[in-house]
């Protein structure tokens, strides 16, 4: 038999999916009860895990890294289209159950989350993949997106890199989520002048126009809606103006149209 393989310096390390999450005003929550908000926080993630069939993290070398606030879980990279759907979703849809049920004297749980893939290191965690990572989720637009998230009653901000948005959601893996669900952005650090990157910024319930009011960031895009568009003659100026009926047979956010009509009017009322 031929000798065994050995990994030399120079060769690439195997890809993973990496996903971090952080937990917003983690420092301001008191001291005594940091712990057990953490603790809701892992609790709630490794059960969505469970009911997304993804495998836990803890259970192989290297898999989990803790950041005191938030934590960074690796995956195989076949489990990438499943970390943004239907991961993302559930992940929101259990924080808001939680804070359904929060006791008054219970911090509110509020995160911000990013998707990225790469060669990593393991066990020693070296590689731009984990860097890229941690910088995607403490991006400015990732910050700003958890502000739309608090107006929409959603729990959650998400940074996906721009080949996983490829990987996945262009390429049709993501049967709940579609290209509307982002907006583009461009992922910048304060404290990291070197680091600028494209990403898909996603906040569950939203689309990506109703999420670019917020993100100053935001690509300029087709999906951006435009405040200078004009008729194209006059003759059109009085249908434009004169309103229109839109029926809906679904559940529709009122910020997935509020940012694209001028003038709104819901009636709320059953048919």
């Amino acid at each position: 038999m031929d000798a065994p393989l050995h990994a030399e310096p120079l060769d690439v390390p195997a890809e993973l999916a990496l996903v971090a999450i952080d937990m917003e005003k983690y420092s301001q929550i008191p001291e005594a009860k940091m712990a057990a908000a953490r603790c809701d926080v892992d609790d709630i993630v490794a059960n969505v895990l469970a009911e997304c069939r993804l495998p836990a993290p803890q259970d192989f070398p290297g898999g989990y890294k803790d950041n005191g606030d938030g934590a960074i879980l690796l995956f195989p990279p076949s489990a990438l289209a499943r970390l943004v759907d239907p991961l993302l979703g559930r992940l929101n849809a259990a924080l808001v159950r939680y804070e359904q049920h929060r006791l008054a004297s219970s911090p509110v749980l509020r995160l911000r989350a990013s998707v990225h893939v790469g060669p990593l290191s393991l066990p020693d965690h070296r590689g731009n993949a984990i860097n890229d990572t941690t910088r995607l989720l403490d991006s400015q637009a990732t910050r700003q997106a958890l502000s739309a998230a608090k107006d929409s009653g959603a729990f959650l901000a998400a940074a996906l890199s721009e080949i996983v948005y490829q990987r996945t959601v262009h390429a049709g893996r993501t049967p709940d989520l579609g290209p509307h669900h982002f907006l583009e952005a461009v992922a910048r650090v304060s404290d990291k002048p070197g680091f600028e990157q494209p990403c898909r910024i996603h906040v569950p319930g939203l689309t990506g126009p109703a999420i670019h009011p917020y993100v100053t960031d935001a690509a300029s895009s087709a999906s951006a809606p435009s405040s200078t568009a004009q008729p194209s003659d006059a003759s059109a100026t009085p249908a434009a103006s004169s309103g229109g009926t839109f029926q809906f047979h679904g559940r529709v956010s009122d910020a997935t149209i509020a940012n694209s009509i001028e003038t709104l009017r819901i009636d709320r009322r059953q048919r």
